[in-house]
């Protein structure tokens, strides 16, 4: 929650400081984002594998936090977009080590009934400081006359008790099989233990990657419909209060429903998010569009990670889900490149256009699936 805190709230701000202070074009900032999220993608795969090789989750969260922690100063002590650049690459790579770890260790803390519930859970405390971020920008804005690197400083704090909370607040439990297989490490041998169930998952979560391009083209599309500079965290305030408040609730609803009908009414909601910013001519068409935005993320994420926890061994979970982040962090740099392109070659309707279409045509692959007898009950 403090984490998540300290960065959207420099996410919130962060694409109208490379529009307007920096004077990057559009495609620049699709770039900048992508590359940022592949980063932490292909980080995840490392750390989740290391984390799976000694056993142990809670120091490779601790790096990730750590770096993610470092990375905060240098934000308002930008002057050109290379640093701005570099402190996201470091940042997003910070994300990227501790994510693995991270849901491994609330898969094993948590009961295996109760796995969508403590996803949800953690969606719904990692969205609390979602809100919370952009709601500070939106005070502090006001408060400091829309000067922009001085709010980004109010971000540093937060990040370095999110690591103090981890290094003393968190105790990584010792089970009898990481006890019983100390020994025996991870080869990579072992990737074929990863089953087709699981590759599926992982095939899903890039299409629903792909039909989502970054957040930051929500906050350029408010302040292209006429949103003050200093009212525009406010988009990120209402798409996490929505994602937090439906979060936990999605993912008890993911211990009783089926899997595929979730994941359909999340496309659904992505669907009329994504049309609703496109048409959008005012800030409050812009504000709907981003909760409708939250809503399906609130629908899908818990309910993805419950899938790869389900459907992979204990001891791989580490890099079953470092894997996943991998395929939907290219996934994610592909789609934010080409909505920066469609939006300077075409109009900033463009990239929401193209994201509610390829929703579309995911929603309808879903529905052709049949899974077949025997994976029926863990199939999505």
């Amino acid at each position: 929650m403090f984490m998540d805190s300290s960065s959207e709230l420099i996410n919130s701000l962060l694409p109208i400081f490379m529009a307007t202070t920096l004077g990057v074009s559009m495609v620049t900032i699709g770039i900048v984002e992508g590359f940022a999220e592949a980063a932490a993608a292909i980080a995840k795969v490392f750390s989740g594998v290391i984390s799976d090789y000694f056993r142990r989750r809670k120091f490779p969260a601790v790096v990730g936090y750590g770096l993610a922690a470092i990375t905060k100063p240098i934000f308002p002590l930008a002057t050109t977009i290379e640093w701005v650049f570099g402190a996201r690459f470091v940042d997003r790579i910070g994300k990227g080590i501790r994510g693995g770890p991270r849901d491994a260790l609330v898969a094993e803390i948590a009961p295996a009934q109760l796995r969508g519930s403590a996803y949800g859970l953690r969606q719904a405390l990692d969205s609390v400081g979602a809100f919370v971020g952009p709601l500070l920008a939106f005070v502090c804005m006001i408060w400091l006359a829309n000067d922009i690197k001085a709010v980004l400083w109010v971000a540093v704090l937060p990040a370095f008790i999110a690591v103090f909370l981890l290094i003393f607040g968190v105790r990584e439990p010792q089970s009898a099989d990481h006890v019983a297989d100390q020994r025996k490490h991870l080869a990579l041998n072992d990737a074929k233990r990863l089953s087709r169930q699981y590759w599926l998952v992982v095939a899903l979560g890039a299409v629903f990657t792909l039909a989502r391009f970054s957040e930051a083209f929500l906050i350029l599309r408010a302040r292209n419909v006429g949103m003050a500079i200093g009212s525009v965290p406010i988009i990120m305030i209402v798409m996490n209060v929505i994602y937090s408040i439906f979060a936990y609730p999605a993912g008890v609803a993911a211990d009783r429903f089926s899997a595929r009908t979730l994941l359909l009414c999340g496309l659904g909601i992505l669907v009329v998010a994504d049309i609703v910013l496109a048409i959008s001519a005012s800030p409050g068409s812009a504000l709907l569009g981003s909760a409708f935005w939250g809503l399906h993320m609130a629908f899908t994420q818990g309910l993805l990670s419950k899938l790869v926890a389900d459907a992979v061994p204990a001891d791989l979970r580490g890099t079953a889900f470092g894997i996943f982040n991998l395929v939907s962090g290219g996934a994610l740099l592909l789609a934010s490149v080409i909505a920066g392109s469609l939006w300077s070659a075409f109009s900033a309707s463009a990239p929401f256009i193209a994201g509610a279409s390829f929703a579309a045509l995911a929603a309808m692959g879903l529905l052709l699936y049949r899974p077949n007898a025997r994976s029926k009950e863990s199939a999505p």
